[in-house]
């Protein structure tokens, strides 16, 4: 059986991760198997992104390099093995990520991807789960747990813009993420079964 990978991606509060876990359900309910990871991972260079959330965000330059670092160690270590062996990948943001934040940061969305694309596989469909800055900004505060450096309305509404110009790829897939679990899972498992 072919591998297949799927990417989630939105700004923070989007529900993304909640549907990555809902689809990966799915998925190991049909027998397959499943990989369900995230980036930045829980590797030396994805801690030192999460670390520096909180605290001082790093400079472009730099946050860049632990990213693409953390990526090829994720790429070599889990997805492309898993891949191999026709499981289904399903990752909690990718280098649309990337391009997205970074992007909102100065840097050259394209010249992103093409840095990531150079190493990183290229996913079969890409679920962007689409909310507001405000929507999103909301839901972090109900988290409990604080915002981090990302988490600003002025951030959230640029990237979310990038994210909106990069999902008119053809492997993408809009997702109103507005609504119960339920619901958005719907939309997104129509999404997942269209692409």
């Amino acid at each position: 059986m072919k591998g297949l990978l799927i990417a989630f991606e939105g700004v923070d509060g989007s529900g993304k991760s909640t549907q990555a876990r809902k689809l990966a359900e799915h998925f190991r309910a049909q027998g397959r198997e499943v990989v369900l990871t995230r980036e930045p991972t829980d590797g030396p260079w994805g801690r030192k992104i999460r670390e520096a959330r909180f605290t001082a965000r790093l400079s472009p330059a730099d946050e860049l390099n632990a990213f693409i670092e953390d990526r090829r160690q994720h790429v070599t270590e889990e997805i492309a093995p898993a891949l191999a062996r026709g499981a289904v990948v399903i990752i909690d943001r990718y280098y649309y990520s990337t391009a997205a934040y970074q992007g909102a940061r100065g840097l050259n969305p394209q010249e992103l991807l093409a840095t990531n694309r150079a190493f990183a596989p290229k996913p079969d469909v890409v679920v962007l789960v689409d909310v507001t800055a405000d929507q999103a900004l909301e839901r972090i505060s109900s988290r409990g747990e604080g915002q981090d450096l990302f988490e600003t309305k002025a951030a959230l509404t640029a990237v979310r813009d990038l994210f909106l110009q990069l999902a008119k790829e053809p492997h993408f897939a809009v997702v109103d993420g507005n609504g119960d679990e339920a619901t958005v899972f719907a939309r997104v498992l129509n999404a997942v079964k269209t692409a």
